[in-house]
């Protein structure tokens, strides 16, 4: 009887991972960490240094010159109880939604605009976007004077309708409707050429069929070209928000000539003053250092709740 072959198998290849050729590590990259490092460099010493020098001085109190004193949480708990601090948050959230809807509204209004726009869109873009490069001071002194009590713009067109003349700079409401229009104007053409950058994303074929099945201009932007920009509105009003809440320029030069007593004082009866003006007046006209990164810790906290909030209701409506 004849035997099978034996068929002999090859030995098993062991395969080892080539050992690291040496000078391949981090340190062979040197030339590439040295060329991204002045960045870091940067923010640590003009970002993350001074942030958490901050959070520390807030615990102590401190003229800027002589020795720190460790107060704890005593600055926390005035900050909460300090009713000229909660005064100016409610005038910063108040100019905040005066400028930002309006706002808003106005952008996306000129984006469809300018997107339907067949000639000179490069003329249009660059003429909505000049007030946001404009310098903020020059803007705010020339909103002075159109919002001037006796000689302003505003209250001679009033004047024009039969109307009676405003004290703008002089009275709480129009100090904040004063701050707000110039916000509005500032961020308006920013914002709009956002949302063109938005809408030229949208396919055509979307409108197309839309228009297909008989929708109208209105029905295809609130069935089509909103719900496709809810992302890009999404990001408007958080990036406005935070902005919005960090006002300083706009109220400082407008109102720093209608208050004797400080230029941080937001006008009379503080009606003007946001919450980085507070936090400027306390840390340069009372030189308390360590109360007012306190401030500026309250106001960090303030910005990032409003954000969460408008990022909650914008989602929610978009899972609706």
């Amino acid at each position: 009887m004849a035997t099978a072959p034996v068929i002999e198998t090859p030995p098993a290849t062991v395969t080892t991972t080539p050992a690291r050729p040496p000078g391949k590590g981090v340190l062979s990259h040197w030339r590439l960490y040295a060329a991204i490092s002045p960045f870091y460099l940067l923010f640590l010493a003009f970002g993350l240094i001074p942030v958490g020098f901050s959070l520390y001085l807030s615990f102590h109190r401190w003229d800027g010159l002589g020795s720190m004193e460790f107060a704890g949480l005593s600055q926390y708990r005035y900050l909460l109880s300090d009713s000229q601090f909660w005064g100016s948050i409610g005038n910063t959230v108040v100019i905040w939604a005066l400028a930002t809807f309006p706002m808003i509204f106005l952008a996306m209004v000129t984006a469809v605009l300018l997107n339907s726009a067949v000639r000179f869109k490069n003329v249009y873009r660059f003429a909505y976007f000049l007030p946001n490069v404009t310098s903020i001071v020059a803007v705010a002194i020339i909103f002075g004077s159109v919002f001037s009590t006796n000689f302003g713009l505003v209250n001679a067109l009033l004047q024009a309708v039969g109307l009676d003349q405003v004290a703008w700079l002089n009275s709480p409401w129009g100090i904040k409707v004063a701050i707000a229009t110039l916000m509005t104007w500032q961020w308006t053409g920013y914002n709009a050429i956002i949302f063109l950058a938005g809408l030229q994303t949208i396919p055509s074929e979307l409108y197309e069929a839309a228009r297909m099945d008989g929708a109208g201009p209105v029905q295809t932007f609130f069935r089509v070209t909103l719900p496709l920009m809810r992302p890009v509105l999404l990001f408007v009003l958080v990036i406005s928000t935070v902005t919005g809440l960090q006002s300083f320029s706009e109220p400082q030069v407008l109102l720093q000539t209608t208050d004797n007593n400080s230029s941080f004082a937001g006008g009379p009866g503080h009606a003007g003053q946001t919450m980085v003006l507070y936090f400027f007046q306390q840390t340069f006209d009372n030189n308390d250092f360590g109360y007012g990164a306190a401030v500026a810790w309250g106001i960090f906290l303030v910005v990032v709740l409003f954000s969460i909030i408008n990022w909650r209701l914008v989602q929610r409506r978009g899972e609706e």
